[in-house]
């Protein structure tokens, strides 16, 4: 230990490491040391600046709630949580995309068919489609857990004056894979810049808007479980998300409809009395 220094301190480390360490955590830590180490023999980090990254990370601590999880967040603008999504997505399957800190465990049922916009003012928006295995076979009884903000950007774990089930809903698609709802179109917004990750975001000169989205969470049995969401084409955010959520298979289109053409088979059909949106979208999972 006497004889350590700046260039064979990451070999140090990984000679520290027990004999009994599990493989895989030795192959992590011992990676995550030399990026860290070579991180900061590069930059020539300095006793200031390590200060900093420290405080950030207390900061970051103390702003996370079961609402808020802000080294999610972290993780997002970074990009970390896309290159992870990127790297175990399926080439035949649906991308994977963020799943962003704002998920509601526990969400009520939807029946297909069913509407989570309720009484909140906006255009409705419909969206239908199957599960579908990469063969193109669909997966009956799949389950979809879908969620989006509300139409003043927020989430319902961010918003107190909305129920913390608000455009939250689980189906469970038929025995032909099919699902749909109806929603109020979602709208662009931006992630919480008032923390330590929006003092990056300025620091990098950076805006904090993402574009508008529906997310989803897919599983059946015997299938990869899919953590994605869809973006409308039109949105001006569409090619600069600050968390670098959107592929090119994730981007779909909304037709715009007449009331008159409101389809049967929906919690609001016969109610609809102004022009409506439209959008298919089918969800294709891998086998485990």
């Amino acid at each position: 230990m006497r004889h350590v220094t700046r260039d064979n301190l990451t070999e140090v480390f990984a000679e520290y490491l027990g004999e009994q360490t599990d493989p895989r955590v030795r192959e992590i830590l011992t990676v995550l040391a030399q990026h860290l180490h070579d991180f900061a023999r590069e930059v020539n980090l300095t006793h200031e600046e390590w200060r900093k990254g420290l405080e950030f990370v207390e900061w970051a601590g103390r702003i996370t709630t079961p609402e808020r999880n802000e080294f999610v967040l972290l993780s997002d603008v970074l990009g970390l949580s896309s290159l992870v999504d990127m790297l175990h997505s399926r080439p035949d399957a649906t991308s994977s995309s963020v799943l962003g800190p704002f998920h509601v465990s526990n969400p009520p049922p939807l029946a297909i068919g069913g509407d989570m916009k309720g009484d909140f003012e906006g255009i409705i928006l419909l969206v239908e489609g199957h599960v579908r295995d990469t063969a193109g076979n669909p997966i009956a009884g799949a389950t979809l857990d879908i969620w989006q903000t509300a139409p003043n950007g927020m989430y319902s774990s961010q918003d107190p004056d909305q129920d913390i089930h608000s455009f939250h809903g689980l189906m469970k698609a038929d025995h032909n894979g099919r699902y749909a709802f109806t929603t109020v179109r979602p709208v662009s917004y931006t992630v919480p810049d008032d923390g330590p990750v929006g003092e990056i975001l300025r620091a990098a000169g950076r805006h904090p808007w993402r574009p508008s989205h529906l997310h989803f969470i897919v599983q059946a049995p015997g299938h990869r479980s899919l953590v994605t969401e869809v973006f409308p084409d039109d949105d001006p955010y569409l090619d600069e998300d600050t968390v670098f959520g959107v592929r090119a298979d994730l981007v779909i289109h909304y037709t715009d409809h007449q009331p008159q053409d409101f389809p049967h088979g929906f919690a609001l059909s016969g109610k609809v009395t102004e022009r409506f949106l439209r959008a298919e979208f089918d969800l294709v999972l891998a086998k485990v």
